[in-house]
């Protein structure tokens, strides 16, 4: 078990990185979950607010609900007005988004974006998204390593060992 193990980084059907990144796509996805994720649900609204082109909004859209990011549903009032609403799934996603952005703010345009996302409750901005041990620790990439399956301990195996 102490020995160091290693990603197996050739083989890609393996990892789940490049699996996230395909169901994703590029740049557009991101703004389209944006927008999901800050209350946008109608193709038009996107187009207006993200500036982007129909066929493309219209691929990335199919792409999101095609991987369970986002689901279609035709609006009660007019069956033929559709909107795009966040899946669990695509719900999931929050943290993924909000990591990117605080890494975007602190190394590439060295500022705070606005609006600042801040707690509901007590108007304070959000706390650094972090690296946590099972017990709440900050990590540190030092503090990491791989382990197999096998190496991995459970909460019953360390239950037992108290």
């Amino acid at each position: 078990m102490g020995e160091k193990v290693r990603e197996p980084l050739r083989d890609l059907a393996e990892c789940s990185l490049p699996a996230a990144l395909e169901a994703m796509g590029e740049r557009w996805s991101f703004l389209i979950l944006r927008g999901s994720f800050n209350g946008l649900h109608h193709f038009e609204e996107f187009q207006s607010e993200l500036g982007i082109a129909r066929n493309i909004l219209a691929n990335r859209l199919s792409r999101l609900v095609e991987h369970g990011i986002l689901k279609r549903e035709a609006m009660p009032a007019d069956r033929r007005k559709i909107e795009y609403r966040l899946t669990e799934k695509g719900e999931a996603l929050l943290p993924t988004m909000l990591a990117l952005r605080q890494w975007g703010e602190r190394w590439e345009t060295g500022y705070t974006a606005s609006p600042v996302l801040v707690d509901k409750r007590d108007m304070r901005p959000i706390a650094p998204i972090e690296v946590r041990a099972w017990d709440g620790r900050v990590l540190t990439k030092s503090q990491l390593i791989w382990a197999l399956p096998e190496d991995v301990v459970t909460d019953a195996q360390a239950e037992a060992a108290e």
